[in-house]
């Protein structure tokens, strides 16, 4: 099974309107900014499982 890059450094490669893409320097893949941002969120935020300490 294959690893998933957490895309820890990415570059800017292009600007459109008021989108900006983003490529990931480790995995080459390229994607929204906004889309980057949601998965740092995701990466943050526990399941409510885990923040449970019964």
């Amino acid at each position: 099974m294959a690893t998933v890059c957490k895309h820890p450094r990415v570059r800017v490669v292009s600007r459109h309107d008021d989108t900006e893409y983003v490529e990931c320097l480790e995995c080459g893949e390229v994607f929204d900014s906004e889309e980057f941002r949601d998965m740092e969120l995701e990466e943050t935020v526990e399941p409510e499982d885990t923040l449970r300490d019964e």
